[in-house]
């Protein structure tokens, strides 16, 4: 029996149409863009400047406290630049720009395509090489992983669940690197269990419309003592990580609490595969797979990219680009990430970061949107919030700049899921509103 959560949820198209597309490596592009703010937290510290030359996978800049990463070149060359950049949305943020000089790597990065199986590093040295790599989660927050594994007093992890589910539309990167990749990822997986201790036990989670990773996964984990895959039903969005918790495990996490609360600590399949490469191979965090796609006439690929590759350069090697570098007039927008939670790009030159998971080419009718209408107190908002909360309630509130009962009513527990949007059928721009409301109100907390 598949499993589910509980509360809430959507049913959304698939439309993976790239799932059936191996995963191809991009050119080394000739320029790269590090941000240092590619992770949840403190952004990093350049420690570097302009003028310094660089190997693939030497550190340009370190992280500025706990909650924070490292960055590494991506690729070798010159230190160009180390100024202030416009990100995809326009917002301005401290990069480090390399120029591109062939391809030369530190010493002591196995670049081989040989799987490594057996594990010889203790808990204590996979910690250090996932802190000190830059690993951070891929499965959308980009949270620390070192973060994630590290105890908190009282709480006690006894499940790491593996999240596979995937379940945005469009996107198939997760798909194909457990395709791909599954012995890595399993690899990873075990890794970081051992650093969280010998009694907890494994579980990766995968929705039901992925059969072949399913298939894939349980051969691979049957080799595995403690691991095991858990079926899931196709449902939006399973792959938030208190969802995730509530369908594999029935266990609820409560408001502002972590999800260790519950016992279970969840990553997900590409930070497992980030692991393998850190700690079994000494690499660090330098590439990640995104897909390419969209429902109208266009390529659909799954590029695995170098990391700080500018959007325009993968979009030229999709073919979704003219000769002058603009979007094919059939593309009206392009998306990062996926039609649910991703967020339109205003700015092509603008680099992929390490939780880069999707380009999403919509066309002018897909981006068309309807006039809001009057609210018909249908309730649909209500019963598609996978956190119980009451969208147009916080609508209102928000319109009405109501910010202490904002919070009275639990808008900081808003996952951003748009399934409130997704339901309304007066085309009420419910989560737009509710997104401005959280931002405004965590601006005053910290002015308080």
């Amino acid at each position: 029996m598949s499993k589910t959560f509980s509360i809430g949820g959507i049913h959304p198209i698939d439309r993976k149409f790239s799932k059936d597309r191996p995963i191809e490596d991009l050119p080394v592009p000739q320029r790269v863009y590090l941000p240092m703010n590619q992770h949840l937290g403190m952004p990093s510290v350049p420690i570097v400047k302009k003028g310094d030359r660089v190997k693939v996978g030497q550190p340009v800049a370190e992280a500025a406290g706990f909650v924070s990463a490292p960055v590494h070149a991506s690729v070798s060359g010159t230190v160009a630049d180390v100024a202030l950049y416009p990100d995809f949305q326009g917002k301005r943020v401290l990069t480090v720009v390399i120029e591109t000089e062939g391809d030369e790597w530190l010493e002591g990065i196995d670049r081989t395509s040989q799987l490594k199986q057996e594990i010889t590093t203790v808990p204590e040295e996979t910690f250090r090489k996932i802190k000190e790599m830059g690993i951070v989660g891929l499965g959308g927050a980009a949270f620390p992983t070192h973060v994630k594994l590290t105890p908190i007093e009282g709480m006690q992890p006894e499940y790491l669940i593996l999240n596979g589910s995937e379940c945005e539309p469009f996107l198939t990167s997760d798909y194909r690197l457990m395709l791909e990749h599954g012995q890595e990822i399993l690899i990873g997986a075990e890794l970081m269990r051992r650093v969280l201790g010998t009694d907890v036990n494994g579980i990766i989670g995968i929705e039901e419309n992925k059969p072949l990773a399913i298939s894939a996964m349980q051969k691979i984990a049957a080799n595995y003592l403690q691991w095991k895959v858990v079926p899931l039903k196709k449902r939006y969005p399973q792959g938030g990580e208190k969802q995730l918790i509530d369908a594999v495990l029935g266990r609820k996490v409560a408001s502002f609490a972590l999800p260790i609360s519950t016992g279970a600590i969840v990553q997900n399949v590409g930070t497992a595969f980030a692991v393998y490469e850190a700690v079994q191979k000494s690499k660090p965090l330098l590439s990640n797979v995104l897909t390419v796609t969209g429902s109208g006439p266009t390529i659909q690929k799954n590029y695995r990219f170098r990391i700080g590759t500018s959007m325009r350069d993968i979009l030229y090697s999709a073919g979704a680009l003219d000769p002058e570098g603009n979007l094919l007039p059939q593309f009206a927008k392009l998306v990062s990430g996926g039609p649910m939670m991703g967020k339109a790009v205003v700015n092509l030159q603008a680099p992929v970061v390490k939780s880069s998971s999707a380009l999403l080419l919509l066309t002018e009718k897909e981006t068309k949107r309807q006039e809001p209408g009057d609210c018909i107190r249908c309730a649909k908002c209500f019963q598609a919030c996978p956190m119980h909360l009451q969208p147009y309630l916080l609508y209102q509130l928000a319109l009405a700049g109501r910010t202490e009962e904002l919070e009275k009513h639990r808008v900081f527990d808003c996952i951003e899921c748009g399934c409130c949007l997704y339901t309304c059928p007066a085309h009420i721009p419910l989560l737009d509103q509710i997104r401005l409301a959280k931002n405004a109100s965590l601006k005053n907390k910290r002015k308080k």
